[in-house]
């Protein structure tokens, strides 16, 4: 099943429409895979409401539970910490046969499924490329999602970018660190070489275009090559070279291991905040059950 097919007709439910779920929302109405009239978007502000009817020409509502009701999807885009507050609202509003996409980060499948008492789950990260339809999307199905259920989910991801389904929900938390935090890395190297750029001479707004110009084409070539990017290194590394020196500067101040500890550490920052977000559903569920 192509993705223009297993989105057709199909109804879309919108809970926080944020920067990320936004994205979502422009990709799937520039590639016409779902009318704007067949989506509903909550959001507790009247002028972001308005701002999404003008905008997009969508259906947008202040009742989370009135944007899921006659959805096939429920797209999940509000921040962690306003987890818990949005599960009793959807909790009895969510149907058997419907599929909850989460894009909430941190937020395990169980968190999702326990909070809302659904068992059809995905759980996605994707990183922020994918406001421009260049994103790397990353995302695990529970047991209870069908295949036309995933083709749903590759079609919508597809508007965002690439996208990998992972059959093993660990490696969304490694995303989480790798490509979902991986912009922020970049960025800010990106930010370092255009300062070094300036220190030299260069007015700033030739810095910043030489390096995006330099990054972007050095990822295109690495792409197209097909070699290993230590190999690609080389061929530009001659003995006793500028960049040859410049690569001894690098691994002396162990950017390496600085980069390894940085992914580890959002790691593992991830791992609190999806063991955080159990916890604060476990207790919602327990004082749900004692009314």
């Amino acid at each position: 099943m192509d993705a223009e097919n297993s989105l057709h007709g199909a109804r879309i439910g919108i809970v926080g429409t944020g920067v990320m779920a936004e994205a979502m929302l422009s990709g799937l109405l520039d590639r016409r895979l779902v009318d704007a009239s067949r989506i509903v978007c909550s959001h507790p502000r009247a002028e972001r409401r308005a701002a999404l009817e003008r905008e997009h020409g969508v259906v947008t509502t202040s009742a989370n539970a009135e944007a899921v009701r006659d959805a096939d999807v429920v797209l999940l885009g509000v921040k962690p910490q306003m987890l818990a507050e949005v599960m009793p609202e959807l909790r009895g509003s969510i149907r058997a046969q419907q599929l909850v996409l989460s894009i909430i980060a941190g937020a395990s499948t169980r968190a999702v499924g326990d909070g809302l008492q659904h068992p059809a789950i995905v759980r996605c990260m994707p990183n922020t490329p994918a406001q421009i339809g260049q994103g790397v999307s990353v995302w695990f199905a529970t047991e209870s999602v069908d295949e036309a259920g995933k083709a749903r989910v590759r079609a919508m991801l597809s508007a965002l970018g690439r996208e990998f389904e992972v059959h093993d929900e660990r490696q969304v938390a490694m995303a989480t660190a790798v490509s979902g935090t991986g912009p922020t890395y970049i960025f800010l190297f990106i930010e370092a070489l255009t300062d070094a750029a300036v220190h030299l001479g260069f007015p700033r707004h030739v810095a910043r275009e030489l390096v995006l110009d330099t990054m972007q084409g050095s990822a295109a070539f690495a792409l197209h090559s097909g070699k290993h990017v230590a190999e690609l290194r080389d061929m530009v590394t001659s003995p006793g070279g500028t960049s040859a020196e410049a690569l001894y500067q690098l691994e002396k101040g162990r950017l390496r291991t600085v980069v390894s500890d940085a992914v580890w550490a959002a790691f593992e920052r991830t791992l609190r905040l999806e063991a955080t977000l159990e916890n604060r559903d476990d207790n919602s569920t327990s004082r749900a059950s004692r009314r």
